[in-house]
Order: C-alpha cells, then structure tokens, then sequence
C-alpha cells in the first residue's frame, strides 16, 4: 500500500503559564470554545471533546455574519497527559500536538499535515491565529 507524502507544517508559541493549566484550557470544552478562532470575526459555537485514544472531537466553527460554518472534527489516535496529543481528522490528515513544560512556562507545538485547498503559507497563518489566541487567552486566565 503506497503511502502519500503530505506536506508538514509546524507551529508554535510559549505560553506564561505552568502545563497542567495549558493542557486544562487546551482540552476542555468549555474553555475551547473561547479561544478556537483565527480572527475576530469566527468563532467556535460549540465543542464536543472526549480526550482518549479513540475518542472523538468537534468544533463547530463558524463566521459571525453566518455566512459559513464547518466542522473541524477527528479520532484520537495518542493522549499522553501534559505531554502529546495526536489525532486523525475526518480527511484523514494527521495531527501531533506536543506540551513542553518548564516550570510556569509551556511550549506547545504542533504538526499538522496540509491540506490541498488552501496554500500552505495560508494554512499555516490560520493554524497560527488560532495558537496565538490560545496564548493569549491562557495568559489572561
């Protein structure tokens, strides 16, 4: 069976704040659907998350105009606690998430394969957005 070469993109941030809280806001759902959006003008309505190998995810993200909304959804494939996340989206592309903790400081990146939809320098700017909204909104909690 041949395996299709997907293009990587990785993003990170370090983020004020020990990684027991990064891991909490990062996971649960009532703090995802406050910072799971690229811009201002998008949001996330609502999230369903069952953290554990096999579990499923969705977010319902949608623009504040209502004129589009999707689902961003897949199946745990890793959970190490305040360590890695990995999961499998519905398109079958393939994302690691790693939480690296250093006393009141967390360095999370993430790894994603891209899509062939949208550039990658578009991809990765919009996969940024959303971890530069997730650092700010830990940091202020």
């Amino acid at each position: 069976m041949a395996t299709e070469n997907k293009t990587k993109i990785t993003i990170e941030a370090t983020v004020q704040a020990p990684v027991e809280k990064v891991w909490e806001l990062w996971s649960t759902p009532e703090h995802i659907v406050n910072w799971n959006n690229a811009s201002e003008d998008w949001y996330t309505p609502t999230n369903e998350n069952d953290l554990r190998v096999g579990g499923k995810f969705l977010s319902r993200m949608e623009a504040r105009d209502g004129s589009f909304g999707f689902n961003f959804e897949g199946t745990y494939d890793d959970v190490k606690e305040h360590e890695r996340i990995a999961y499998t989206l519905t398109d079958g592309r393939k994302v690691e998430i790693n939480f690296t903790g250093n006393g009141n400081e967390t360095k999370v990146t993430e790894t994603f394969e891209a899509e062939g939809e949208n550039s990658e320098e578009m991809q990765k700017s919009g996969w940024q957005a959303i971890l530069d909204n997730f650092k700010k909104y830990v940091e202020s909690h």
